[in-house]
C-alpha cells in the first residue's frame, strides 16, 4: 500500500503525540512541588501546542523503508528527536528574542507572563522567563533520552541511537554558534551558509533518519545515501524557512515577518542580496541591518532591497538543486526500500519545497 506524507502523518502523528503525552505526564506524576508541577505542565502544553512531527515521522519511515514488517514499537524511540528538536527551539526563541512559536507563546515567554501574573519581586519578568527557558531547553534535551531507554529494542541498538542523539545535539550547537558568529560578518558565501544550516537544521533530520535505519538493522551501504537525503531535507527546509520568515503570511506561519531582519540573521535572502546588489545599495542594506533600533519603514526598505536582488527566486533555485539531488537519491534507493515509504519520502520532499508554513 502506497502512502504519502499527509496520510503518513495522519496515521502516526496521534500515536507520536500520545507517547509524548505519556512521557510528560509520567514526569508530572513524579513531582510534588507546586512550581515543578506548573513547570512540567507548561512544558507539556508547549510540546503539544503544535508541530509537524517531521523528525519522528522520518525515523518511523526510515525504519519501515528497510523493515520487512511495520512494527509499532519504533514509534516510542522515534519521539527522542522530537524532544531534542523542541529543546533547540526553546533555546532558539531566547537567542532570537521571539515571544511566539507556532502561533502560541514561546516557552520562556510563558514564564515571563507567569512572573507578571504572580507579581514576583526578586527578579524582573524578562530575566525570570529567560532563566526558566534555559532550564526548560535543558530538561527537554534530557527527556529526549528517555525513549531510547524504555523501548523493546536491543540495548546495543539503543546505545547506537543515543550516540547519534548526542552527535545531533553537538551538531546543532555548533551550527547555532556559527550562525551567531556570522551576524558580525559581512562577507559570507552561500557555501558558508549551507555548511551552517547543514548543522543547525540538517543534523536533526539526518540523525532522525539514520536512527530509524539503525533500528531496522539495515545494510551499512545504504546509510550514506539516507544521511545525505536527510541533510538535503534540512537544507531545503531552512532555505524555505528563510523565505517564509520574511515574505510568508504571519497568520499561516505563526511568526512575525520582521524577526530575521531585526536580528540581522545571515539568511539566504541577506547573503544573496549582499552579493547581488550594487555597492551603494549593499552599503545601505548593511546600514539598515546593523541598526539595533529598526523602524517599520526600515524593515520595508530592507524587503524592497531584497526584492531588487530577486532573492526569493534565487534562494528557491538553490533549494531546487538539493531537491533534484534528493530525487536522484530516491531513484537509486527505489528498488531497495518499500514502495509506501518511497512515496512518503517523495511527497515529503515536495511538501518541504512547496510549503507555506
Amino acid at each position: 500500500m502506497n502512502i504519502n506524507f499527509s496520510e503518513y502523518a495522519k496515521l502516526y502523528k496521534p500515536k507520536i503525540d500520545e507517547i509524548l503525552t505519556t512521557i510528560l505526564e509520567t514526569k508530572l506524576k513524579e513531582v510534588n512541588n507546586s512550581f515543578l508541577k506548573s513547570y512540567y505542565s507548561e512544558l507539556k502544553n508547549y510540546l503539544l501546542s503544535g508541530g509537524k512531527r517531521i523528525r519522528p515521522l522520518l525515523t518511523i519511515a526510515a525504519y519501515n523503508a528497510f523493515s520487512k514488517k511495520n512494527e509499532e514499537k519504533i514509534i516510542l524511540p522515534s519521539t527522542g528527536m522530537e524532544f531534542l528538536h523542541n529543546a533547540s527551539l526553546i533555546h532558539d526563541d531566547i537567542i532570537d528574542k521571539d515571544d511566539f512559536r507556532r502561533g502560541s507563546p514561546a516557552f520562556h515567554y510563558r514564564f515571563k507572563k507567569y512572573h507578571e501574573n504572580y507579581s514576583l519581586k526578586k527578579m524582573v519578568a524578562k530575566d525570570f522567563g529567560t532563566s526558566i527557558g534555559i532550564i526548560g531547553g535543558n530538561t527537554t534535551f534530557f527527556l529526549g533520552l528517555e525513549p531510547y531507554l524504555i523501548n523493546d529494542f536491543d540495548n546495543q541498538i539503543n546505545y547506537k541511537a543515543i550516540e547519534l542523539y548526542k552527535k545531533a545535539f553537538v551538531d546543532v550547537i555548533e551550527g547555532v554558534l556559527i550562525e551567531i558568529d556570522m551576524i558580525n560578518q559581512t562577507d559570507i558565501s552561500i557555501e558558508d551558509y549551507i555548511k551552517m544550516i547543514s548543522l543547525k537544521t540538517g543534523a536533526l533530520i539526518e540523525k532522525a533518519m539514520v536512527i530509524g535505519v539503525n533500528y531496522a538493522n539495515t545494510d551499512e551501504k545504504y546509510i550514506p545515501m539516507i544521511s545525505k537525503l536527510g541533510i538535503n531535507f534540512g537544507i531545503i527546509f531552512q532555505i524555505i524557512d528563510d523565505i517564509l520568515g520574511t515574505f510568508g503570511n504571519e497568520k499561516i506561519t505563526g511568526k512575525p515577518t520582521d524577526g530575521d531582519i531585526r536580528e540581522g540573521k545571515k539568511t539566504c535572502l541577506l547573503i544573496i542580496s549582499l552579493h547581488e546588489l550594487s555597492e551603494n545599495k549593499k552599503t545601505r542594506l548593511l546600514d539598515l541591518i546593523e541598526n539595533p533600533e529598526m523602524s517599520e519603514k526600515d524593515i520595508s526598505e530592507v524587503k524592497k532591497l531584497f526584492n531588487e536582488a530577486d532573492v526569493q527566486n534565487k534562494c528557491k533555485n538553490i533549494a531546487k538543486k538539493y531537491y533534484n539531488e534528493s530525487k536522484d537519491i530516491l531513484e537509486k534507493l527505489k528498488s531497495n526500500i518499500n514502495p509506501s515509504e518511497l512515496e512518503f519520502f517523495e511527497s515529503l520532499l515536495n511538501f518541504i519545497m512547496d510549503r507555506s508554513f
